[in-house]
């Protein structure tokens, strides 16, 4: 079964356009304990929004989970872990988070409840009104 999340990352370290140019990308450098138990619920082939963080604050296109948890290697401790994501597409319109904030039916969006979460899940209603909204 499919599961839904959402990462952020800041688009002048590691942007769409980034991960496009790669084909593939390794997530890394995520050194949260909540985060990274998300990182480590990801199956191969789950679905994932593309948040830009910082500057735009919006949901820029959909990844795919392509490898499961590793460990992050650009971290000593052996703590903290990575996974391997591929594009599937761009939205055909990005998703402000001023406009989910607004949605009533994204009220309990894990991004809106804690804004400081950088991997996070999303059920199958939100990832599908999200989709509606990016339409």
């Amino acid at each position: 079964m499919t599961q839904y999340w959402l990462m952020k990352s800041e688009p002048d370290e590691y942007g769409w356009d980034d991960l496009i140019a790669e084909k593939e990308g390794t997530w890394d450098g995520v050194k949260n304990a909540q985060a990274s138990n998300n990182m480590k619920k990801m199956k191969v082939g789950d679905q994932v929004f593309f948040y830009h963080s910082r500057q735009g604050l919006e949901i820029v296109g959909i990844m795919e989970v392509s490898e499961e948890q590793f460990p992050d290697p650009f971290d000593d401790t052996g703590r903290w872990i990575a996974v391997k994501v591929k594009p599937v597409r761009k939205l055909n319109k990005a998703v402000p988070l001023k406009e989910m904030k607004q949605n009533p039916k994204l009220a309990n969006l894990a991004i809106i409840r804690q804004t400081r979460l950088s991997v996070a899940p999303v059920t199958a209603d939100e990832w599908e009104e999200i989709l509606a909204m990016a339409a």
